[in-house]
């Protein structure tokens, strides 16, 4: 029989072998699959990383634009498919303007004429949405190649992504450290997007992501039947140019009270200016929480009949942008399928449009020794 102290060195070399692989993972993530996904239009070579967990979800993210790519979710039979839209290749997103699961900054949705005071002084952004400037301008966020760090923890696989903003970058001020982090649950279906951020000078900044579901399948139809809850007592009306005009507006009797179920088909064709505007949905809604509080609350749900899929969007953010896919036009997409008008919807967690300009809306300055921390999780389930 081995002496005591034989059999105790051998626990302990057992013991530091382990948490030398449990540190090299949480470290390293070995688990992350990596593969190359082209290279950039200024020379960076792009990879796309595959997260995967142990219920049937899996989601591929690349660096360009910190974008998620696919995003494979089980049915109520537990047939996977992607409920996202994206391209196959770089190529698709280095062409084209349609923001399919992208990163978007510095500031997600529209600033009116281009442009906002900040301490007294006038910032100039480039116009892309007619005299606006919308989702951070010609070059935004989703537009440039992030730094990616692979981590695999006990709680389930993440990507990290960074990127410096540097002062000027689209006429926005300051020098901005982003970071991005995905992080997909080992043993439920949810998929976490953490942001930071901090800058040297102050600055404004409104990050969300702009991916587009479908979850009957990316490129299977319109999403008309699809069923819509909008946790949101409130939404801020906008002009013809989809502009904020200031107001908070109650939803009661109008066709934006999606407080109870209702089909995104069932009301997206009234008589209302506000539809007439967007084309369909297009608005921001004011999240219903307690005054001034941050938690992590229920933003809004969405039900796909035919194969009983669920998305459940929470968020820390004060509002979510509902958008109906009014302006898809045929593009042709991952697998050969073709996006078709209203074959997607968004739900983009998100302060409110236009805010520097408008001063009761909640803030989005961030000033140097503070850091802006936001939370969005996309909660999967079938029913």
């Amino acid at each position: 029989m081995p002496s005591f102290r034989k059999r105790h060195a051998v626990f302990i070399s057992l013991s530091l072998i382990t948490a030398g692989i449990l540190l090299a993972q949480s470290q390293k993530g070995p688990n992350v699959q990596k593969q190359s996904f082209g290279t950039a239009p200024e020379g960076q070579s792009i990879e796309l990383y595959t997260l995967k967990n142990s219920k049937g979800m899996e989601a591929k993210i690349t660096n360009y634009g910190a974008t998620l790519v696919s995003l494979l979710v089980p049915d109520r039979a537990g047939k996977a498919d992607d409920v996202v839209l994206g391209f196959d290749s770089l190529d698709g997103y280095v062409k084209l303007t349609t923001y399919y699961g992208a990163t978007i900054g510095r500031y997600g949705n529209r600033v009116a004429h281009g442009q906002f005071v900040l301490d007294g002084k006038t910032y100039n952004l480039p116009k892309n949405n007619g005299e606006n400037t919308l989702h951070g301008g010609i070059n935004g966020f989703n537009k440039r190649v992030w730094e990616a760090k692979p981590v695999t923890t006990r709680a389930g696989e993440e990507l990290e992504l960074t990127y410096l903003s540097k002062d000027g970058e689209e006429g926005f001020p300051g020098n901005l450290s982003v970071k991005v982090v995905y992080k997909l649950a080992a043993d439920k279906n949810e998929l976490t997007i953490d942001y930071t951020a901090t800058t040297d000078k102050d600055t404004v900044l409104n990050l969300t992501n702009h991916s587009y579901f479908n979850l009957a399948g990316a490129g299977s139809g319109d999403i008309l039947n699809n069923v819509v809850t909008i946790h949101a007592s409130k939404f801020t009306p906008v002009d013809a140019s989809l502009i904020p005009t200031g107001e908070l507006k109650d939803v009661t009797g109008t066709p934006f009270d999606f407080r109870k179920a209702t089909a995104v088909g069932a009301r997206i064709d009234q008589d209302d200016p506000q539809l007439k505007y967007g084309k369909g949905y297009d608005l921001n809604w004011v999240i219903d929480r307690k005054p001034g509080s941050t938690n992590l609350v229920p933003a809004a749900e969405v039900y796909e009949p035919t194969t009983g899929r669920v998305l459940e969007v929470l968020t820390t953010e004060p509002g979510v942008q509902f958008y109906s896919g009014n302006h898809m036009e045929d593009t042709q997409g991952k697998g050969g399928k073709t996006y078709h008008f209203r074959g997607a919807l968004c739900l983009e967690t998100q302060h409110y449009p236009d805010s520097p300009n408008h001063p009761l809306f909640p803030t989005t300055e961030l000033k140097p020794g503070e850091t802006l921390h936001s939370t969005t999780v996309l909660k999967f389930s079938a029913r």
